[in-house]
């Protein structure tokens, strides 16, 4: 890669949210690296080199980001140029009750969603604080701020990444280093089917175009806003309901729309 343009990475690129995200990076001309643990990352990495209106380049990363060493070879390959944006979008979702799943699921979930995050977070913003220059985008849910009968480690990894987010934000606002936090709704992505929910009534539901969603999380990135909840006026009023609503009525809520069909 060259440096003639900024360089953006995107993790959990290959599908949903963090496809889109990259593809709006290309858009605004920025090079990319992206990473997911799958195959197909090598093959959105094509398509992301013209999806903008002018040929960027793009390095794609096969790796595990739930395991350190993952993390490790990431940040490796972001060695030879400084990171101006970084979307730590990856994660993954579980449904169904907690007594019932599997533990290591649970485990390795909060390795991706919670620990991935605060290990590449404190490597890239180690970079970009010592240049006084660079904006990070963490993808959070609205589920962050209710509890989830039916998804209770999901809802919680997402709350830590929106407490995680909002303190860094007070860390770096005498810096230029800007955080912006991510909150989307229900949205038209693999996440649910992976999760186990298509037995749900959220699973079957209406969602948020992916698009839209990092059309406005990219452009809010680069206003250096601190928060964007996107794409709908139903999400955006489902997150004003969560600051008012009590969180036991939100439980209830939250359970009717998450707990399997009997």
């Amino acid at each position: 890669m060259t440096d003639n343009r900024p360089l953006a990475l995107v993790t959990g690129a290959s599908s949903g949210i963090g496809l889109e995200l990259a593809r709006q990076f290309a858009i605004h001309g920025y090079d990319l690296v992206i990473a997911a643990e799958n195959d197909a990352v090598e093959t959105v990495a094509s398509e992301l080199r013209t999806a903008g209106p002018a040929t960027v380049q793009v390095e794609a990363v096969k790796v595990d980001l739930a395991t350190s060493d993952g993390v490790q070879r990431l940040y490796s390959a972001l060695a030879s140029r400084p990171v101006d944006a970084a979307a730590l979008n990856a994660g993954v979702a579980l449904g169904g009750a907690f007594v019932e799943n599997d533990l290591a699921d649970e485990l390795r979930m909060i390795e991706l969603n919670v620990k991935s995050t605060v290990h590449l977070a404190k490597l890239l913003l180690r970079d970009m604080t010592a240049r006084d220059a660079g904006r990070m985008l963490v993808t959070s849910s609205i589920a962050a701020a209710m509890p989830g009968p039916y998804q209770a480690v999901y809802n919680a990894t997402k709350s830590f990444l929106q407490s995680f987010t909002e303190a860094l934000q007070n860390e770096l606002s005498d810096s230029a280093v800007t955080m912006t936090l991510l909150m989307p709704g229900p949205t038209e992505t693999n996440i649910f089917h992976r999760a186990g929910m298509d037995n749900t009534p959220l699973g079957r539901a209406d969602k948020d175009d992916p698009a839209e969603v990092a059309k406005q999380a990219v452009e809010a990135l680069l206003a250096g806003k601190d928060r964007v909840v996107a794409e709908s006026l139903m999400t955006k009023a489902q997150e004003l309901a969560g600051k008012v609503v009590p969180d036991k009525v939100k439980a209830a809520l939250h359970r009717k729309v998450s707990e399997p069909d009997q």
